[in-house]
């Protein structure tokens, strides 16, 4: 039941959009196949769209709400990369939004169960469609509820790798958009990177990684945060929109504090050069994470 990929955007059967492919000739599809089940809702109802992910995989969006962007797939792919060796059977995403990160960590290892904590309802809802769309719902689940309340994390320890895209702003800070979902995801209404090391604390097994991003120049408070919840920082990364910008945000890398010796600071990822294009580093990871280039 996979929609074929048309030339321009076409209306699935509950009247919303279903985005084409652009992909290069001879472009062959990687990683793990969707499922799509025989299941009307799991389809873009109105003002709902549905756009391709990681390979066939596909995610639901709203038209006038939060949608993907380069700090999940960032994200992913830097979580992705730390566990490549010994890929993980159970992972979770906190604050996992429409299920971006989840999706693209059930795309990348596919013999992981992988859940999603999400507070939004909204949010959540089209997380478990999409994971549904696709197929992995055996193995997936999004729960709604607070990060913050231990009882939601009930059962999903112990995970070989946790994933996080906080929130940047403390409220208060910025103006906020009236948009739906797109004030908590960018606004701290239900705390930072704070509590969300405090979560993944109590869900990380031994030796495990739990990666997230924070707005640039945010590493003192990424430290300070990992110390109170008994973390220590790895790894991290800023993120450069263009070669000239200043970086747009950061991906750390933190485990356990007895089980950090050091600590590295990667080179910055460019994203675009001065011409505006994709860097070649840019592409190869978008390559990885199954996108076409």
């Amino acid at each position: 039941m996979i929609a074929p990929p048309d030339v321009q955007p076409s209306l699935a059967p509950r009247g919303g959009v279903v985005r084409p492919a652009r992909r290069p000739p001879g472009w062959v599809v990687p990683g793990p196949q969707p499922a799509t089940p025989d299941r009307p809702d799991v389809w873009p109802g109105p003002g709902e769209d549905l756009c391709y992910l990681s390979g066939d995989f596909r995610i639901l969006q709203r038209l006038d709400g939060h949608r993907w962007s380069a700090d999940d797939l960032v994200t992913a792919w830097f979580a992705a990369e730390r566990v490549a060796h010994a890929p993980p059977l159970r992972t979770v995403d906190l604050g996992c939004g429409i299920g971006t990160v989840l999706l693209f960590t059930a795309w990348r290892f596919p013999d992981a169960r992988c859940a999603g904590v999400e507070a939004q309802e909204v949010s959540a809802s089209m997380a478990r469609r999409s994971v549904a769309w696709n197929g992995v719902d055996a193995r997936g689940e999004v729960r709604w509820g607070d990060l913050r309340d231990p009882a939601v994390l009930d059962g999903l320890a112990p995970a070989d790798l946790v994933t996080g895209t906080p929130p940047y702003l403390p409220v208060g800070t910025g103006i906020e958009s009236g948009r739906v979902q797109c004030g908590p995801c960018r606004f701290e209404h239900r705390g930072g990177v704070e509590d969300y090391c405090l979560a993944a604390a109590r869900l990380l097994a031994p030796g495990a990684p739990f990666v997230a991003c924070a707005a640039a120049r945010q590493r003192p408070r990424v430290e300070a945060a990992a110390a109170a919840a008994g973390l220590a920082l790895e790894a991290w990364r800023d993120v450069v929109p263009k070669d000239g910008k200043v970086a747009l945000f950061s991906v750390y890398a933190l485990r356990r504090a007895e089980a950090v010796t050091s600590c590295h600071d990667e080179p910055p990822l460019v994203l675009r050069g001065r011409n505006g294009r994709f860097t070649e580093e840019f592409d190869a990871l978008r390559r990885t994470m199954g996108m076409p280039v």
